[in-house]
C-alpha cells in the first residue's frame, strides 16, 4: 500500500509539472498528524475514505453526511487518479458512486457537497435521462451514469479538521 501511494504521488508530481497545473506539495499530504478522522486519508485540505459496503446514491450521501461528509466531489484528473487509487486499495472494485448526479434536472450535473462542476471525466457525453447519478470506473478511472438505485462502494469526504 505505501509503496503504490508513493507511486500516485510520483506519477501526480510528473503530470502536474508537465500539464503546469502543479498545486499540490508532498507536505499536504501527510500520513501522521494530518487531522482527518481514524481510517480517512488527506489530501489537500480535505480527508477521504473509501466505504465497503455497497449502498444505493441517496443512502451512500446519508451515510457520508452522518460522517460530516459529502459523497466526493472531484475536481481534477489529479485528485480523479487519487480517489481512483483510495478505492483500488480498498479491494476488488468495479465502480464507486462519486457525488455528481443531474437527479434535479436532466444533464444539469451537480456536486452534492454544493461545489462547482468544474471538471469532468465521461467516457462519452451523458445521456439526457432524468434521474442519473456518476460512478467512476475502477478500470480506467473514467466516468459514467448509472441509476441511482444500484448498490455501490463509495468514497466520501469531508474538510480536515483543525
Amino acid at each position: 500500500m505505501a509503496f503504490t501511494l508513493r507511486l500516485l504521488f510520483l506519477l501526480c508530481g510528473i503530470s502536474g509539472l508537465l500539464t503546469g497545473a502543479w498545486s499540490w506539495s508532498f507536505q499536504n499530504i501527510q500520513a501522521k498528524d494530518n487531522n482527518c478522522p481514524k481510517g480517512w486519508t488527506r489530501l489537500d485540505c480535505f480527508c477521504y475514505i473509501f466505504q465497503r459496503d455497497p449502498r444505493n446514491f441517496a443512502d451512500a450521501e446519508s451515510v457520508c453526511n452522518i460522517l460530516e461528509g459529502n459523497l466526493v466531489s472531484i475536481h481534477s484528473f489529479l485528485e480523479n487518479a487519487f480517489v481512483r487509487e483510495l478505492a483500488a486499495a480498498g479491494g476488488n472494485v468495479d465502480q464507486i458512486w462519486i457525488g455528481l448526479t443531474d437527479a434535479l434536472m436532466p444533464t444539469d450535473y451537480i456536486w452534492t457537497d454544493g461545489t462547482i462542476n468544474d471538471f469532468e471525466n465521461f467516457i462519452a457525453p451523458p445521456p439526457d435521462n432524468d434521474n442519473d447519478c456518476v460512478e467512476l470506473r475502477q478500470s480506467d478511472g473514467q466516468w459514467r451514469t448509472d441509476e441511482c438505485t444500484e448498490e455501490e462502494q463509495y468514497v466520501c469526504i469531508r474538510d480536515v479538521m483543525y
